[in-house]
């Protein structure tokens, strides 16, 4: 009796559980549409779109089969875009790593109980709703997010008789740096909602044991908040590429609206672009993705354990209460 009752609820719990995922998928059914018709279809256009030579005529759009000849002049003849793809991996090598760091500590002093909090949180987060993409863009222009001039420093004239392209990262880095901490807004959103998740009895336990503060930080915060930072590494990779920081940005812009020839060229510098940044993407997947699916299997196990044990018990109580019943 008691096996079919427990029977029952486990049907009932599956079919709740169903029932919400279809409403999930209900609600998201508008913003699916939405993002195969907007996104999707026009990604894989510039697809076709790269392998032809296309041009605007008075009869509308004419397209000619070229094969691979834009991406060869992206890579090859054009003078100017191979040289800003590789100011751009240098500055997603540089701007990436600063801005998860500085968001991830700006995350853990914006967590403890410190008064004004919600008011320093406030002043991090307005630059981001405050400063739209072109306001950004116009900044960047007049140079009002530079700093001072650092390429006399010493340091830097150091790395530069060592490595020109690291030193020239380094100093675009430094100058640049109210740009970190812009693009800082919502990833110390992130980081603080990771914080405020973990399980405070663990840092109590570390405490009991004699663990310092350095210990938890390296052996319980920061293994636990891996997968927000590899969000946030994601986030900023392609939040880069969307301001006029990205020295390919005007190459695209200025090759779209060259509606003589400029269409396909552009998808073909597009497609090149995105293949650097889904590289960047794997990267940041492969360093701190977490290896969650052990952990799965190892808790599985467990809970199989667990079943097993449950059941067992229960087949006793059963066979207890039909001898009593007999």
């Amino acid at each position: 009796m008691a096996k079919k009752m427990s029977d029952k609820v486990i049907l009932k719990a599956i079919k709740r559980s169903t029932h919400q995922n279809k409403q999930a998928y209900l609600f998201l059914l508008p913003w699916l549409i939405g993002f195969v018709i907007f996104t999707i279809g026009p990604f894989f256009y510039t697809v076709y779109l790269s392998f032809y030579d296309v041009e605007s005529t008075g009869l509308g759009w004419v397209t000619t089969f070229v094969g691979m000849d834009n991406y060869i002049v992206a890579l090859f003849r054009n003078l100017y875009y191979l040289p800003a793809l590789i100011d751009f991996i240098i500055l997603e090598i540089t701007y990436v790593p600063a801005v998860v760091i500085a968001s991830f500590i700006i995350g853990i002093l914006l967590n403890r109980n410190i008064k004004f909090r919600s008011g320093f949180r406030t002043i991090f987060f307005l630059p981001v709703i405050v400063l739209s993409g072109s306001v950004m863009d116009q900044l960047i222009a007049t140079g009002s997010t530079r700093l001072s001039d650092f390429s006399e420093n010493i340091i830097f004239q150091m790395l530069m008789n060592y490595n020109r392209g690291v030193a020239r990262g380094l100093l675009n880095l430094f100058e640049n740096f109210t740009m970190v901490l812009w693009f800082t807004g919502i990833p110390v959103i992130l980081f603080i909602n990771g914080l405020q998740k973990i399980n405070t009895q663990l840092y109590e336990a570390a405490k009991i044991d004699g663990a310092t503060t350095w210990q938890i930080l390296w052996k319980i915060t920061v293994p636990i908040i891996k997968p927000t930072a590899m969000i946030v590494a994601i986030f900023t990779i392609v939040q880069i590429g969307m301001y006029s920081i990205n020295p390919i940005y005007g190459i695209i812009k200025t090759a779209m609206y060259n509606f003589g020839a400029g269409l396909g060229l552009a998808s073909a510098y597009t497609w090149i672009y995105t293949l650097v940044v889904l590289v960047f993407v794997g990267i940041a997947m492969l360093v701190l993705s977490s290896r969650e699916k052990k952990q799965v299997v190892k808790l599985s196990s467990i809970q199989r354990l667990n079943f097993e044990r449950i059941k067992d018990k229960r087949d006793s109580a059963s066979k207890e209460d039909n001898n009593g019943n007999n």
